[in-house]
């Protein structure tokens, strides 16, 4: 009875600290809907609060509204073409840049492009997936398969290929990132929506 009563006083002090700090840990909601606001500053690559959190289950399902902020200019013309990084998740137990899968985009040609981006085994692979409207939600999906990821985006599914089987191991989510070679030129914010 006296280590229920402990259990039970414990946790009601840690459920008051937790309470109190109000302190998000990693990026925070915007209130005003169930999307959180990533804002990648100008001259950087990540996001504010970037945070590796766990990762554990067997498919990733979100939304996402750009905005006129991720309209930009490279610097350099032919940077450009690089694949910012959207969302996704390590696998296979490793190093994202071993092991993992994402979406991606950029500003070219007037248009939000989308792209499945992985890797697998070290080997990037990347494939064009279409357009994103901006001001828009654009729904989106990452499914485990043996030796492959599906990525599903308008309606269509892309395969990709995944080194291991199984589930992901020890992982985490990998949360938007600007470039390629150069940091942002501006500040720029994309919403996302775990679903």
């Amino acid at each position: 009875m006296q280590h229920i009563v402990m259990r039970t006083i414990l946790f009601c002090a840690i459920l008051l600290v937790a309470t109190i700090s109000c302190d998000w840990i990693g990026n925070t909601p915007s209130f005003g809907d169930d999307f959180i606001t990533y804002t990648i500053k100008a001259g950087d690559h990540e996001v504010e609060k970037n945070a590796n959190t766990p990762f554990t289950a067997s498919s990733m399902r979100f939304q996402v509204v750009f905005d006129s902020s991720c309209i930009y200019q490279t610097a350099i013309p032919e940077n450009q073409f690089d694949i910012n990084k959207l969302y996704g998740f390590s696998d296979c137990s490793s190093q994202h840049q071993n092991n993992s899968a994402r979406f991606g985009w950029n500003w070219l040609e007037g248009n939000i492009h989308i792209y499945a981006y992985t890797y697998a085994n070290g080997i990037r692979e990347v494939k064009d997936l279409g357009t994103a409207e901006l001001n828009e939600t654009n729904s989106f999906k990452i499914a485990l398969e043996d030796n492959a990821y599906i990525f599903s985006y308008h309606g269509v599914d892309t395969k990709m290929p995944r080194h291991c089987s199984g589930g992901v191991g020890i992982a985490y989510k990998l949360l938007p990132y600007f470039g390629g070679d150069e940091v942002a030129p501006h500040e720029m914010k994309i919403k996302i929506r775990n679903l």
